[in-house]
């Protein structure tokens, strides 16, 4: 893969890659994963699992396409010590195969918190907490993360939440239930609450 103008990425095939990593640059491998709700971008640092995305569907339409949109992201994001690895995430991939199947309720990949600071990590870190088969309303996130006239901002939290899924933010609706918005796509929220309602018996 070619370098980027604001960052070097290169390419590896495990956790140390084979590139070299600018002084001071803190490494983060990427990789992408097909799920039943589309093709989904990972990122993780050191410290834990950084970002998963959405892939834009303009992102991918040539081989490779995606993941290089991904990279390019996350080194001007993140750090520019990029690394397209599939192995680092194995792991992510094998908990979210389990997830969709079915056979997993709490994920157990550690994250990296770093992206989101003040009430926007407050109310991730609420959300995150949200049982499998339940839901929460915006108001009950914000009352949650300390702000209880919040909602609005938990809104703008969910929309730019950096981790889906692992951080649940397709578990809170509106304030009379109905699902609103998703950054997924309504069909793909859809598809989440129903599957976990269905294996939770909620």
């Amino acid at each position: 893969m070619a370098d980027h103008t604001n960052g070097r990425v290169t390419e590896g095939s495990g956790i140390e890659g084979n590139g070299t990593r600018p002084a001071g640059d803190e490494a983060v491998w990427v990789w992408e994963t097909e799920s039943p709700i589309g093709r989904l971008g990972l990122a993780r640092t050191e410290v834990g699992l950084r970002r998963l995305c959405f892939i834009p569907s303009g992102a991918a339409g040539a081989a490779d396409s995606s993941v290089k949109w991904l990279a390019s992201v996350v080194a001007e994001t993140v750090s520019p010590a990029v690394t397209v690895a599939a192995a680092p995430l194995d792991d992510v991939r094998r908990e979210l195969d389990d997830y969709f199947a079915g056979r997993l309720q709490e994920f157990t990949i550690p994250i990296d918190w770093r992206g989101s600071i003040g009430f926007y990590r407050r109310a991730l870190e609420v959300t995150a907490a949200i049982p499998y088969g339940e839901t929460r309303s915006y108001a009950a996130v914000a009352a949650g993360a300390g702000s209880p006239r919040a909602a609005r901002a938990v809104g703008t939290a969910m929309a730019t939440n950096p981790i889906a899924l692992i951080v649940p933010c397709h578990r809170v609706v509106r304030g009379d239930g109905s699902r609103g918005f998703y950054g997924g796509g309504a069909g793909a929220k859809d598809l989440l609450l129903d599957m976990e309602g269905s294996v939770s018996g909620c």
